[in-house]
């Protein structure tokens, strides 16, 4: 007993089916990450704008790490990343201040 064929494609159409397929895989894996970036950036402002009132020992590293992370991933909102950057960077200056000051990690008006 013979094992069963498979069938065969004509010999033009498997380079038309994968020419056509080849933009298709191209296009959608450079759009997940930019717009993964594009979060990135925008997740790292708020974290380091958030920071800078609360939790800044925990959210002044996580902005700048995801800051860093976006600009690698060549996000279109670098302002935003830039920003992000920055922020974490005055969490950790205002930690260090007020680790020196108080001898505290948080900060409360009064």
């Amino acid at each position: 007993m013979k094992p069963a064929a498979l069938p065969r494609r004509p010999a033009g159409a498997g380079a038309e089916a994968d020419a056509d397929a080849a933009p298709l895989r191209r296009g959608a894996s450079t759009a997940r990450p930019r717009r993964d970036a594009d979060g990135m950036a925008v997740a790292s402002f708020v974290l380091g704008l958030v920071g800078l009132l609360v939790l800044n020992v925990l959210l002044g590293p996580m902005a700048l790490c995801l800051a860093v992370l976006a600009l690698r991933r060549g996000t279109r909102r670098r302002g935003r990343a830039f920003l992000g950057l920055a922020l974490g960077a005055a969490d950790l200056a205002l930690l260090a201040v007020l680790a020196t000051a108080d001898g505290t990690v948080s900060w409360h008006p009064g």
